[in-house]
């Protein structure tokens, strides 16, 4: 696709002063609105990738904007040095919300994660007994928590691992969705496993949906052999497949809630783990903070941000629109799609290369026909619009996906 002059000083500048640890479309973005977004020539795309699911509200929610703003003129940052009158209420909030005793207030998923890894750890040497560090995390591959030394030493990506060694220890790592082998490992090494850490679909992989009934199964192996077990629901959680929650799909409540990205509307970095007291209470003060974890203008832009998601009944528009959109999908015969799947309004297109056109080239030719999503991990396209979309607007974006896949046969 062209670049404009205008849009190729913008990226000339990235490229000339920002560091090169991205590779974006050639889309110079300025303006955003709903489901649409807006390049520097005032060109209108729709959004399929909502920032990695950040904006599940849509860009620039007037409701979400305005507690941004109301509270900026008021009170931006205290630090935890002192109380303020946003954290309490939303702390109440959140656990009205989603049920669990307490939330610890961070800022991005990464945090998060690092937080939750930290409880884990803390809660099997003083609550299950695990002797002096001993306690090991489980992961599965194919996972993407994050960028720490410590979450990339959980990973089994090569771009996000190579050459960041030596890694964190007390980590272990099995296939994703295998129950097998979660049982055989805690069978062997039970006493010593503190926490398995799991995204309920994972996302980066290029939306891979395990079969159903994996997560209660894991579940109940972790309340077997007394583990904690986490769910990574940084992408997943806030509506965007179809449940508040995606672990909701399999009735599964877990023992630490990871969220972050569309818990603000894609307005400010903020984050959070929930758990209830036995596994949060683990953490005394000193032991764990951030400046800005739960500043007050992250408490009412959450605060805010989730309040749309329920009154205007997101998750159930992304189960609705999400069975759509992958019903009208599979009507699009190509030589170029190999597998279409999905959750709510999470879903991912398997690629077949034909004629030398890549997963690439197509996501350069829907740019070109005014749609944006981004390849991951080569051969996979992530569709994830914000969940104000209309099904009208889904259709319509439907269709440019449609005729651009057609266009490179």
């Amino acid at each position: 696709m062209q670049v404009t002059a205008n849009g190729k000083h913008f990226i000339d500048l990235e490229d000339k002063y920002g560091a090169h640890n991205y590779h974006p479309l050639p889309v110079v973005l300025s303006r955003g609105e709903g489901c649409y977004l807006w390049d520097v020539d005032g060109k209108r795309y729709f959004d399929f990738l909502s920032a990695y699911s950040a904006v599940n509200q849509g860009h620039c929610h007037p409701r979400i904007v305005g507690a941004l703003t109301e509270q900026a003129g008021r009170l931006c940052l205290t630090s935890r040095a002192f109380y303020n009158d946003a954290l309490g209420p939303y702390e109440q909030y959140i656990h009205e919300y989603f049920g669990y005793d307490k939330v610890l207030p961070m800022n991005s998923g990464a945090e998060a994660v690092e937080t939750a890894l930290k409880l884990a750890r803390k809660w099997g040497y003083l609550k299950k007994g695990i002797p002096e560090n001993e306690a090991l995390i489980i992961s599965c591959e194919g996972n993407f928590h994050g960028r720490t030394i410590t979450i990339v030493s959980l990973s089994t990506d090569p771009d996000a691992r190579a050459d960041y060694g030596p890694y964190t220890p007390g980590i272990g790592v099995i296939p994703y969705n295998d129950v097998a082998a979660l049982e055989a490992l805690l069978e062997e090494k039970g006493e010593s496993v503190a926490a398995f850490l799991v995204e309920p679909i994972q996302g980066e992989a290029g939306v891979y949906v395990p079969d159903e009934g994996y997560l209660s199964a894991c579940y109940d192996l972790c309340k077997k052999h007394n583990v904690l077990f986490i769910a990574d629901e940084v992408q997943t959680g806030i509506a965007r497949t179809g449940r508040l929650l995606c672990c909701d799909h399999e009735g599964v409540r877990p023992d630490i809630v990871i969220l972050g990205k569309a818990i603000s509307g894609g307005v400010l970095p903020v984050s959070a783990v929930l758990a209830d007291d036995e596994v949060m209470l683990t953490i005394q003060p000193g032991e764990h903070g951030s400046t800005f974890g739960g500043f007050p203008l992250a408490c009412r832009v959450a605060t805010a941000a989730l309040e749309v998601v329920k009154e205007e009944k997101l998750a159930e528009r992304a189960e609705t629109l999400g069975r759509i959109f992958r019903e009208e999908m599979n009507l699009i015969k190509s030589p170029l799609i190999r597998q279409i799947r999905g959750k709510g309004l999470l879903n991912a297109v398997v690629i077949e290369p034909h004629d030398g056109k890549e997963a690439w080239d197509v996501c350069l030719k829907m740019a070109e026909n005014g749609l944006l999503a981004k390849p991951t991990h080569g051969d996979i396209i992530r569709f994830a619009p914000p969940l104000v979309i209309s099904e009208s607007e889904l259709h319509e974006a439907i269709t440019i996906i449609h005729n651009s896949i057609i266009a490179l046969e």
